[in-house]
């Protein structure tokens, strides 16, 4: 895949922020690398936990996981709000998709 996402760190660094604002999470940070001769992982620290995201260009493959706390409020459609953003974006010939409910009061 050449979509500038999938290969270079700057335009996947600002995808991610910007899906990650538009979701509705807070931005406290992120780190990007680009590695050589291709991919990028990156990761933006949210205030409700984070979003970790890999590329595979040679493979056309990526991996996306969003990662929230719902202990305040329940953030799973901001979470899922973001994954599907990415996913609109990086327009993978096929995806799955996992949600797992981690922890909680009762944990």
């Amino acid at each position: 895949v050449d979509t500038p996402a999938f290969t270079r760190a700057d335009a996947l660094r600002a995808l991610c922020l910007e899906a990650s604002s538009a979701s509705g999470l807070t931005v406290v940070g992120d780190a990007f690398h680009q590695f050589q001769p291709q991919g990028v992982t990156g990761t933006v620290l949210l205030a409700e936990s984070h979003l970790a995201i890999h590329t595979w260009p040679e493979h056309g493959f990526v991996t996306v996981d969003v990662y929230v706390c719902n202990l305040a409020t329940d953030n799973t459609a901001k979470a899922e709000r973001l994954f599907r953003s990415l996913e609109a974006a990086l327009k993978p010939a096929r995806t799955r998709f996992h949600s797992i409910h981690r922890g909680g009061t009762d944990a």
